[in-house]
């Protein structure tokens, strides 16, 4: 398990985590990037409202990636029980696909 240091928003933070690296880096940028777009918006706000407001952008961003995968799984599902109700023709291709657009 990797430790890390680092300075976020003004703030020494110390962890352990067995995050990639790399990630680790890139959601401090994001952190970085998106509290300065809250902030140039909101200069008369404290910084606990914008880490607040911060917090629910992030929240409403994961649980909208979170809806859309749900969505791509079901799809997929459907597609492959699509497949599975099949019959093959002689050749052992399948003879419709509507799901995907093609026959």
């Amino acid at each position: 398990m990797a430790h890390y240091n680092f300075n976020v928003l003004g703030q020494d933070v110390s962890f352990k985590a067995e995050a990639d690296p790399k990630r680790i880096e890139q959601a401090r940028i994001l952190l970085e990037e998106r509290y300065e777009k809250l902030q140039q918006h909101g200069k008369q706000l404290s910084k606990e409202k914008l880490l607040t407001f911060l917090a629910l952008a992030l929240a409403d961003d994961m649980l909208q990636a979170r809806e859309e995968m749900q969505k791509s799984e079901q799809k997929v599902q459907s597609i492959l029980e699509s497949f599975a109700t099949k019959s093959p023709d002689q050749t052992g291709n399948v003879i419709c696909c509507t799901s995907l657009g093609r026959t």
